[in-house]
């Protein structure tokens, strides 16, 4: 198992589940597991070493609300930790609480914090794909497929409206 996906609620799952899509279209073997900073910290620090002690390499975690899991995991482990702030219907920010949460983080405890939401959720595993495609050139060939084939999706879709 290369990467790790901790969501902070089984609420969470339908807004990360296309990081894992992503990273299976890659080819990138990975768990997705539901734990939680605030109300399973013992779990989550098991995880952590249980997902290090198998390969991984990097972590992704969402939550939403105050959203420490991406932070509470970055303090446990040197491996890269890539935070997915989620909107949540109870809270009246928007999402802003999460972002903040995940962003602000104090020296030596880093999170790559991405978008929010799905596009946040797409992006945490392009991430994750690109850290390790540095020292994997079949992964990296890969990700050079798909992204050439964004493009043919572009041209395709701008040759349907008549330009080139």
């Amino acid at each position: 198992m290369r990467v790790a996906i901790f969501i902070g609620s089984i609420s969470d799952e339908e807004k990360m589940r296309p990081a894992s899509k992503v990273l299976t279209s890659l080819g990138i073997d990975h768990l997705f597991t539901v734990t939680s900073a605030h109300r399973t910290p013992e779990r989550t620090e098991r995880l952590i070493r249980e997902c290090e002690d198998a390969g991984c390499q990097v972590f992704i975690c969402a939550a939403g609300l105050a959203a420490h899991l991406a932070g509470a995991v970055s303090a446990r482990t040197l491996k890269p930790v890539i935070g997915v702030p989620l909107s949540t219907s109870g809270s009246a920010l928007g999402g802003l609480d999460a972002m903040l949460a995940t962003v602000q983080m104090p020296p030596g405890y880093p999170v790559a914090t991405v978008a929010l939401d799905v596009t946040g959720a797409k992006n945490a595993a392009w991430l994750a794909a690109s850290i390790l495609a540095l020292a994997d050139p079949e992964l990296a060939t890969r990700i050079r497929a798909s992204r050439e084939g964004f493009v043919r999706d572009v041209e395709t879709a701008a040759s349907k409206l008549g330009q080139s």
